[in-house]
């Protein structure tokens, strides 16, 4: 989908839909209510899972285009499963996901997981010392319960690993950044979503002047998504930078108004 209300990517491509919920963040799994509500499939759990058609050529067009317009484009991968989940349909299609990837140079995939403990044995042969120069590593951790998602994720090769820190369920001030080059902040949305306490988002967003990192508070708590997207006051809204990057290729344009930064 090239239209998204994803504040911090250009794109999205799902390869499959479906997934199984893991610990407290999934308790109100938006992509759940999308193509079950919206959709009226059953992809949830023990159900089967949905390969995608035309995700998979959009991503070849968009490679196009990013390469015609002469700047590198950011994809989420993946809003509506998760790569790295143990299911025979996910198990199948994983190789050929980093395969597209490698192809479409152009593109730089978020790929964001709950289950990092499961990336190392799933990375193709080729991934190397340092990985892909066009992917990046992320870890989804709403409260301290899932910190070891962190110790997970630093010990495999990235050009660039973030932390989802949506939906924020609680403090991540013990959280150890060494080795995270982003962290996005997001309050819950939607219908049911759970209160927070806006000091979480600026402890986080010291901690990550402190490190290094990039910070991008992405929204607060409330009905719907982006609402409440400042902090004080203030839009921040920070973009890392791979290592091993190309600084002559710039990136396209996420819009204005969006304070934009390079690793420290």
């Amino acid at each position: 989908m090239e239209k998204t209300l994803i504040a911090w990517t250009d794109a999205t491509f799902n390869p499959w839909m479906g997934c199984t919920k893991v610990s407290e963040g999934c308790r109100n799994c938006y992509a759940l209510t999308l193509t079950k509500n919206r959709m009226g499939l059953d992809l949830w759990g023990n159900a089967p899972r949905q390969v995608t058609k035309a995700p998979w050529e959009n991503v070849r067009k968009w490679n196009t285009k990013a390469a015609s317009e002469g700047n590198l484009w950011r994809v989420f991968c993946a809003s509506l499963c998760d790569i790295f989940e143990d299911h025979p349909v996910a198990n199948e299609t994983r190789p050929k996901v980093f395969e597209l990837m490698k192809k479409n140079s152009w593109l730089h995939f978020q790929v964001l997981t709950k289950r990092p403990e499961r990336i190392a044995n799933n990375l193709p042969d080729n991934w190397g010392d340092s990985g892909y120069p066009n992917v990046w590593l992320g870890t989804s951790i709403e409260d301290m319960q899932v910190a070891e998602r962190a110790d997970l994720l630093r010990k495999i090769p990235a050009v660039l690993r973030f932390i989802s820190y949506e939906p924020a369920l609680g403090s991540l001030t013990d959280l150890d950044l060494s080795g995270i080059d982003w962290v996005i902040y997001g309050g819950e949305s939607g219908p049911g979503h759970r209160p927070e306490d806006k000091q979480w988002a600026r402890d986080m967003w010291k901690k990550c002047t402190d490190s290094g990192a990039a910070f991008f508070h992405k929204q607060s708590a409330g009905h719907r998504t982006e609402m409440g997207i400042e902090l004080d006051g203030d839009l921040i809204r920070q973009f890392p930078t791979p290592r091993e990057y190309d600084f002559s290729i710039p990136f396209r344009s996420l819009g204005s108004g969006m304070i934009v930064s390079s690793r420290v």
